[in-house]
């Protein structure tokens, strides 16, 4: 049957909590290829919670829903501090993309204590600001950012993933509402081995299920190269979103 955009896929499904230095419990999920070890992982950072961003908003949450068995990828979401969602609510306060340096290090140190291989870090929107200040991590093999708004990450950040040479691609939808095609060419610069995709048709949000298709392939392009491209049907049994 063909996929669509309210498919769950089978998966080892479990809710975690990461502890961060600072002594916070947030509240996540960690959804594993059923009775085996992922061929790679992906941490999952969510768009603005000031904005309703969260660890359910939609493109991570069909990513949990189907790369575990379509590609075997393990993907690791949870709420930044102070983010509600229908899992359950993260301790603390919204910290501006300060703050959440330490949750953004407790998830990168939860992948190691799980011995999840290969992790890297997928951030939407302020999830890519997350990724740019303070996830290029020795564990980290790379970033994929959806809709990068570049409000509060600098040059001085891209330096960094610059000189760790690890791979980054920005997914840059056509009609985004803050950083369109042409300027984020620009604005990247510093950051010389990122790969710039446009993507035509899209805007901020990836609403459409022909644009949550493009963003997992290109996920599972650079994750798991031997998964791609996913397929669109699914001949096995499938689950219910119970949460």
């Amino acid at each position: 049957m063909e996929i669509r955009a309210t498919t769950v896929l089978p998966a080892d499904r479990r809710p975690v909590t990461l502890h961060t230095a600072d002594g916070l419990e947030l509240v996540g999920e960690l959804a594993m290829p059923e009775g085996g070890k992922p061929a790679a992982t992906i941490v999952c950072l969510h768009p603005l919670p000031t904005a309703e961003g969260m660890m359910d908003s939609h493109v991570l949450r069909k990513a949990s829903f189907r790369l575990p068995a379509l590609a075997d990828i393990a993907v690791l979401r949870f709420n930044t501090r102070g983010t509600t969602s229908r899992h359950g609510a993260s301790q603390g306060e919204f910290g501006e993309g300060e703050a959440e340096k330490h949750d953004v290090l407790a998830a990168i140190e939860f992948t190691e204590f799980e011995e999840l291989p290969e992790p890297w870090l997928l951030g939407w929107s302020f999830g890519t600001e997350l990724a740019l200040k303070w996830g290029c991590d020795p564990q980290v093999k790379g970033a994929i950012l959806l809709s990068p708004p570049l409000h509060r990450a600098d040059e001085s950040d891209m330096s960094v993933w610059a000189e760790s040479g690890k791979p980054v691609v920005a997914l840059v939808p056509e009609h985004d509402d803050f950083l369109k095609p042409e300027e984020a060419r620009e604005r990247f610069a510093p950051l010389t081995q990122a790969e710039i995709i446009a993507v035509d048709g899209a805007k901020h949000l990836w609403v459409g299920e022909p644009y949550v298709r493009r963003v997992l392939d290109e996920v599972v392009k650079r994750v798991n190269p031997g998964a791609y491209p996913l397929p669109t049907e699914w001949d096995g049994p499938w689950e219910k979103d119970t949460v």
